[in-house]
């Protein structure tokens, strides 16, 4: 193939169009591993909630990249030198920083692959396509994983304010509506600087940080952690758990053979050799739509009302607190619905149980986001801004959550 053939457009709704850097990123987006990316949703299972969150880890790697692209070029207007190489590992590292995720996205770490969470899984595709790209990825897999002693490099791709988010929360606004959400990335890259290899944005730029972290707050209570998003993305972690129960027991559930494998092998990072990777990459979100459609009609009480529970989208009841819920709370509902559907006590925690989520828009114990001020002093954002909700925005807020079935109620 010709080298014009590689150098393609895509036609992205909230950036117009989105231009292809060299051959090599073509490559890599024609790669089988990146084309999965199509069949995970960005979003979990929050469709169930804005019918319009049905966007792909692949849309929101794209536009990570003309994120990147963006940065680059103004650094490079800035004064800043990025030679090529450097260049071409951003755009690497950045279009393959969610590439481990599994369906449904979050849902898999906690039930199929089990304490290995997807930026593991990110570096071992990378380490994969290293070798079949015969080393090209070097560079960019030592920016991934903060070798690399240019330290803005990292915070561009994993920061308080690195592309991911800015393409994320003005991606996920736009699909779901929840317009509180979309932030001015334009505006915060072109206010972006380097001082002695630290990234920071240039004081005019204060007032758009200020909004950045006030809608991913927004964006985490009214998008990400709502309430039946949570639920949904709950439920799905227990049927997996359950069904990965019953493999285990012995009994034969009807599933594709990249799934049963994961159910009935306990894979932990150690155990991740390149033959599972491979059967991971051809896990997607329809291996589980379609196992759930399976499990609907199945002998096990448990598997068969979870599975239905999300095809059909009547979910559990979810009830938010302030206050930790008690066990004595948890034990009697349990109770009640244990003696309801004939099913023990352990079966009922299948259906009630408790948990706590939590929102932090500004975390003052991991790499501050930086403002450079005009006498070229650099100040953390929280003591910059004259905002008195930016110091409540590093606040962490805990809400309580209790799941059960509505005919409790």
């Amino acid at each position: 193939m010709n080298l014009i053939n590689k150098l393609k457009i895509f036609n992205d709704p909230i950036y117009g169009f989105i231009s292809i850097p060299n051959a090599f990123i073509y490559d890599l987006i024609e790669h089988p591993y990146f084309q999965r990316l199509r069949r995970i949703s960005q979003m979990g299972l929050s469709y169930l909630v804005y019918p319009g969150a049905n966007h792909t880890r692949f849309h929101h790697a794209l536009g990570c990249m003309h994120l990147m692209q963006k940065a680059i070029e103004t650094l490079r207007f800035k004064g800043v030198t990025i030679s090529p190489e450097e260049e071409n590992a951003l755009y690497i590292a950045i279009i393959l920083h969610d590439i481990g995720h599994g369906p449904f996205s979050h849902a898999m770490e906690r039930s199929i692959v089990e304490d290995v969470n997807h930026e593991a899984i990110s570096l071992l595709f990378m380490n994969q396509l290293n070798i079949e790209f015969n080393g090209k990825l070097n560079l960019a897999i030592q920016v991934f994983k903060g070798d690399y002693h240019r330290k803005f490099m990292l915070q561009l791709i994993s920061s308080q304010l690195d592309m991911d988010r800015m393409d994320y929360l003005k991606r996920d606004s736009f699909y779901t509506g929840v317009a509180e959400g979309n932030v001015n990335s334009e505006r915060l890259i072109q206010m972006m600087n380097v001082v002695d290899d630290v990234l920071v944005i240039e004081e005019k730029g204060i007032y758009s940080v200020e909004k950045f972290l006030l809608s991913r707050r927004l964006m985490y209570w009214q998008a990400y952690l709502h309430k039946t998003s949570l639920v949904a993305e709950l439920i799905l972690t227990k049927v997996l758990k359950r069904a990965k129960e019953l493999t285990l027991k012995g009994i034969h559930l009807p599933c594709s053979e990249p799934l049963l494998f994961f159910m009935e092998n306990k894979i932990t990072l150690e155990t991740f050799t390149p033959e599972i990777l491979d059967l991971f990459s051809q896990l997607d979100d329809f291996d589980i739509i379609g196992a759930l459609k399976s499990w609907q009609k199945h002998d096990d009480f448990i598997l068969s009302a979870l599975s239905k529970m999300i095809v059909n989208r009547d979910l559990l009841k979810i009830k938010l607190s302030g206050e930790k819920i008690s066990l004595e709370e948890l034990q009697s509902l349990k109770d009640r619905f244990a003696a309801q559907n004939n099913i023990s006590s352990h079966d009922a925690s299948y259906f009630i149980y408790r948990g706590k989520i939590k929102n932090q828009a500004y975390s003052k114990e991991a790499e501050p986001i930086r403002i450079l001020k005009k006498d070229k002093t650099i100040e953390d954002v929280v003591e910059a801004s004259d905002q008195l909700n930016l110091k409540s925005l590093s606040k962490l807020v805990t809400k309580y959550y209790l799941c059960y079935p509505k005919q409790l109620i």
